[in-house]
């Protein structure tokens, strides 16, 4: 049973190894000449002016959040806009059941402000 799995484990070794090689052959043969200025935190062209660990409002998680689900919908909505004629009523009622609970959380969003900006 184990012998299916060989080919899977030889090709991750060969990843890693591709993957690896390049940065530890960067890092052995790579010259070391550590500067303040190459060491100092570049941000545009110009000094860093806050702490990079300050409190972010949450509206840019909500933003990112919304993003991301109407990004999953579309992905999901092409494949199945191509087999809508293979999948017949059940799959339009699936699909239909999935963007009813997105249009759920939209609204929801909607309702608390998140789409608002000041």
């Amino acid at each position: 049973m184990l012998e299916n799995y060989l080919p899977i484990l030889i090709f991750v070794l060969v990843g890693v190894i591709i993957g690896g090689a390049p940065l530890a052959m960067g890092m052995m043969l790579g010259p070391r000449r550590p500067d303040p200025a190459k060491d100092a935190p570049y941000e545009c062209g110009f000094e860093a002016f806050e702490d990079s660990r300050m409190k972010f409002d949450v509206r840019f998680y909500l933003v990112a959040i919304l993003f991301i689900v109407f990004d999953l919908e579309i992905a999901f909505l092409f494949p199945w806009a191509v087999a809508l004629g293979h999948v017949g009523l059940f799959g339009l009622l699936a699909m239909g059941l999935f963007l009813g609970i997105l249009v759920v959380g939209f609204i929801y969003e909607w309702k608390k402000g998140a789409l608002e900006w000041e």
